[in-house]
């Protein structure tokens, strides 16, 4: 199993229209290609400027064709487009992890 664990920052004061957007525009998209994730958090403290989202891969392979076919759909683009002009993100951090030993997901 290959869980990809992404963290991302928006400008202070714009979380939730960033959210919003994404809700509107990006997370049904993203899900018809990636599946359901494992988790989807918005922080509570610390940086409250921020949230995180795992998505569960097979393996690296798994991974690259279902981001692939994302990257290609339309849809994706838009919300990309859209985004980027509303301009809320500040830093994104992508995490490729892999459970230990002794846990079995």
């Amino acid at each position: 199993m290959l869980y990809d664990v992404r963290t991302y920052t928006c400008i202070p004061g714009t979380l939730k229209k960033h959210l919003a957007l994404y809700g509107a525009h990006g997370f049904d998209v993203q899900r018809r290609h990636l599946g359901e994730p494992l988790v989807y958090l918005q922080t509570e403290t610390g940086n409250v400027n921020s949230y995180t989202h795992i998505w569960a891969f097979e393996n690296a392979a798994d991974r690259e064709g279902r981001r692939t076919a994302l990257q290609r759909d339309p849809d994706w683009a838009g919300y990309l487009e859209k985004s980027a002009q509303a301009a809320y993100l500040v830093s994104q951090e992508n995490r490729l992890m892999v459970p230990t030993p002794f846990f079995k997901p």
